[in-house]
């Protein structure tokens, strides 16, 4: 049996910030940007990646808003992986991304933490070898 996971949804107060947030400043695909009569379906994925894709979802009521950017109560959410640390980590900050723990180097490889437009926490990570 074969079996991956295909999307996870983020939460997001609107599309087009969103869109521009991850295809500008985290340089991500977007895959999808399909708009029916009752809903959007928005795609992005890191550049390269073949298999799992964010899918960009706007918040429906409030309980869902009040989810926006603490989607996991303040642990770390999403874990980019990368195959150069510091050539990705550089061009964050060039990009304006905000870290919220500086890199270092662990066990399993070099990680910082970073935080996506709404707050939401991520690890940068390149693992090691």
């Amino acid at each position: 049996m074969k079996q991956h996971i295909a999307h996870i949804t983020l939460l997001v107060k609107d599309y087009d910030e969103a869109i521009k947030f991850y295809t500008e400043k985290l340089e991500f695909d977007l895959v999808e940007d399909t708009v029916s009569e009752t809903k959007r379906w928005v795609l992005v994925r890191p550049k390269g990646a073949k298999e799992c894709c964010l899918l960009l979802a706007k918040a429906a009521n409030e309980q869902q808003s009040n989810s926006i950017g603490n989607q996991t109560g303040g642990r770390v959410f999403l874990f980019l992986y990368t195959d150069d640390f510091w050539r990705d980590y550089n061009r964050m900050l060039a990009n304006e991304i905000t870290f919220v723990r500086p890199p270092i180097k662990e066990e399993y490889g070099t990680v910082a933490v970073f935080e996506d437009l709404y707050g939401n926490l991520w690890d940068l990570l390149e693992p090691t070898r």
